[in-house]
């Protein structure tokens, strides 16, 4: 039963009935670095009843400046581990399940087989982004999608919206082109992005030698902020939650 005290200051706000939309949702939050952690933290505490969490990855020290589940304590563990710990101590009766599974073509089937009412994604790896997104309105699931939040420091110029309508975000441009070519309708898809038009210094970008399990390439590190990464995040998880709560 749903802890009336814990979120009692969100009854207040949403009411009895949207107390109860929350507590019988689930939600999937594919993704539990910079953006998903956060996402994932307001959606426990808003008193989502099922949370599906999705990640193949562990946490490094190199995550603890921009990710809320990456600490001292949690270097080298998994992080759904650490994501479903971190909401059973916001909600124990939360029913948590983990998938560490890396998405691609071969595990998007299996990964969206159960029925979800929302979905969460926060990947930063293009191809696995592309094939979720497609996958997901070809199956007519809701979701948002969270765009490059890496080298922008303005939170001024964050937006929800249609992704057909983003600027000055390299991620989206890309992300737009392939879904295009897959015959996906971009002007349906709702993302958080940043308008910010960057001017960065030449610091901002590291080559790295970390390899992805996505293809083997060599992807850079680009410099970020917490401040930022958080604000999408939970851009993303109040949106969510009114989503989730709107009358119908």
């Amino acid at each position: 039963m749903l802890n009336s005290r814990r979120f009692m200051r969100t009854g207040l706000l949403l009411g009895e009935e949207g107390l109860r939309r929350l507590h019988e949702a689930s939600v999937m939050v594919v993704g539990l670095g910079a953006v998903g952690g956060y996402a994932l933290e307001g959606l426990a505490r808003a008193g989502v009843g099922r949370l599906i969490l999705v990640d193949f990855d562990t946490f490094d020290e190199t995550n603890i400046n921009r990710q809320i589940l990456a600490l001292t304590s949690t270097i080298g563990k998994k992080k759904t581990d650490v994501a479903a710990q971190r909401v059973k101590e916001i909600n124990p009766d939360c029913v948590v399940e983990t998938k560490d599974v890396f998405v691609n073509t071969d595990t998007i089937e299996d990964l969206l087989r159960e029925p979800v009412d929302f979905v969460v994604d926060a990947i930063d790896a293009l191809n696995p982004k592309c094939c979720l997104m497609q996958m997901l309105q070809e199956k007519g699931i809701p979701f948002i999608s969270s765009m490059g939040a890496a080298l922008k420091s303005d939170p001024s110029f964050i937006r929800l919206g249609a992704l057909s309508k983003t600027k000055n975000c390299g991620l989206a441009k890309f992300i737009r082109k392939r879904l295009k070519k897959r015959g996906v309708d971009i002007n349906k898809i709702t993302c958080v992005s940043s308008e910010e038009q960057v001017n960065l210094p030449e610091t901002a970008i590291m080559e790295s030698e970390d390899k992805t399990q996505e293809s083997g390439r060599i992807r850079n590190t680009l410099g970020s902020l917490p401040t930022i990464t958080a604000i999408f995040g939970l851009t993303i998880a109040n949106a969510v939650i009114k989503q989730l709560t709107a009358n119908k």
